[in-house]
């Protein structure tokens, strides 16, 4: 079996609550499912962020397999 892994990192928005950029993960997902591939696994670790704004940040590391 073939496998990918792809890292996300997904940024916490300015305002309000929630992912700025769910789109990006979303977008990651569906380019691997045109490829054949199907999402096996996914974990997610926090980060901290130092930078202008602040915002959490969330790793989000995905294992994808490829259909047959």
């Amino acid at each position: 079996m073939n496998y990918v892994v792809l890292q996300v990192i997904l940024k916490e928005k300015m305002w309000g609550t929630g992912s700025g950029n769910l789109t990006e993960l979303e977008r990651a997902i569906n380019a691997q499912a045109a490829l054949g591939y199907r999402l096996h696994t996914i974990t997610t670790a926090a980060s901290g962020s130092k930078g202008m704004g602040g915002g959490d940040r969330i790793q989000a590391t995905m294992v994808f397999e490829r259909l047959a």
